[in-house]
């Protein structure tokens, strides 16, 4: 900016912090600052009436988010997945590495970023026990230890963990394949992951895989953990409980 007695220039900058359309524009902070030296009346301006601007432009903005948004686009969010999504923990036993496709970001709508989980895990019982309590109410009650809606055919509803999360099953191959549209609560409205699950029978054991694609950066972590802790570790606790009750 530019001094307008004295005709002196300034340099600053203007942080925006937590701009989210969850937000009132109102209570979006709005910080001021320059480099040092004369121009405090500049910095002062900007407090106060150039705020007042920048909001306005917040608000423009955010409008203009809600009209893309109706055409497919995602609005930003404030970033966790519930808190009752624990840390991470370190694998042991069975369970293999995970991996993430080192290339696999991709920019979805206002340049929200994605990424793509891959996860493999050995389950010990046959590709159609195991398939079993991914579609059927009564296991999968059982596993995430929460009612749940289970329709498990093309275009059935999917909601588990008091409604964390949702989705839709897009496709269902018995003991081979499940293809799923898979949200959580906190993600941008409307937005999806694509999940499919692949099991590979290998006589008493099963190989499951999982594609992950569309998963916002920020939720990468506590979606892997998602999986492993309230899908993945309460099943096989399941399968193995089933199989002592059967011995």
């Amino acid at each position: 900016g530019t001094v307008k007695e004295s005709g002196e220039k300034h340099k600053g900058s203007v942080e925006i912090p937590n701009l989210s359309e969850e937000n009132e524009v109102d209570d979006t902070e709005i910080n001021v600052s320059k480099k040092k030296g004369e121009g405090d009346v500049l910095k002062d301006l900007m407090r106060t009436e150039g705020a007042t601007k920048v909001r306005e432009a917040l608000r423009d903005y955010l409008k203009a988010l809600k009209t893309e948004f109706t055409l497919g686009m995602i609005l930003p969010t404030k970033a966790p997945v519930g808190q009752e999504l624990a840390a991470e923990q370190r694998l042991s036993g069975n369970t293999m590495q995970d991996s993430v496709s080192p290339q696999s970001l991709d920019r979805v709508g206002v340049k929200i970023p994605t990424v793509k989980i891959l996860m493999r895990e050995i389950f010990n019982s046959p590709a159609d026990e195991l398939y079993s309590v991914f579609t059927t109410k009564e296991l999968v009650q059982k596993f995430s230890k929460c009612p749940a809606v289970i329709e498990a055919e093309k275009g059935g509803k999917l909601q588990m963990f008091d409604g964390s999360v949702s989705g839709e099953y897009a496709e269902l191959v018995p003991s081979q394949r499940i293809v799923l549209k898979w949200r959580c609560r906190s993600w941008p409205d409307e937005h999806y992951a694509m999940v499919a699950l692949t099991f590979k029978d290998m006589a008493a054991q099963t190989e499951l895989q999982l594609e992950c694609k569309g998963v916002p950066v920020s939720n990468e972590d506590s979606t892997r953990q998602c999986w492993k802790q309230q899908y993945f570790e309460e099943i096989r606790l399941l399968l193995q409980q089933s199989k002592d009750d059967m011995e």
